[in-house]
């Protein structure tokens, strides 16, 4: 089902800071910022390799994460794998009896369709985002 890691998911308040502190902290100076107003959000994205590292911030209290981001504090938010057929995806896990946040794929960034897995399954706790890249595998 999961080809490899696509992305890692850092849930933060501010978005600049954080930017800036990867920069001085670990020499990551090339990001990509997507605003995503109608999810209340705001995103700085970077390659590492295959994979991407994604800062996500809450432009307002709205965003789906920011009960958690006050609740939990910064840190990691999810874990995306990248799958071939993200439809095929989301009915082997509901055979499955897994219980999904999206029923349906939803638009990403970058071309992708995304669906998330509730992170309550099998008391794990991870949020476990499934990514498929539009138009090549």
């Amino acid at each position: 089902m999961f080809k490899n890691v696509d992305h890692i998911g850092f849930a933060v308040k501010n978005i600049d800071q954080a930017v800036e502190f990867y920069g001085k902290a670990f020499g990551i100076t090339e990001w990509e910022h997507i605003p995503m107003p109608e999810r209340h959000m705001a995103v700085a994205a970077t390659r590492m390799g295959e994979m991407l590292l994604e800062l996500i911030a809450p432009t307002s209290d709205e965003a789906s994460f920011a009960k958690y981001l006050n609740e939990k504090g910064p840190g990691m938010h999810h874990v995306a794998y990248r799958v071939d057929d993200i439809h095929a995806a989301l009915n082997e896990l509901r055979e499955r009896g897994v219980k999904l946040i999206d029923e349906e794929p939803r638009p990403g960034i970058h071309n992708t369709l995304v669906a998330f897995v509730h992170p309550k399954n099998g008391e794990q706790g991870v949020l476990v985002e499934l990514v498929q890249h539009m138009g090549h595998h």
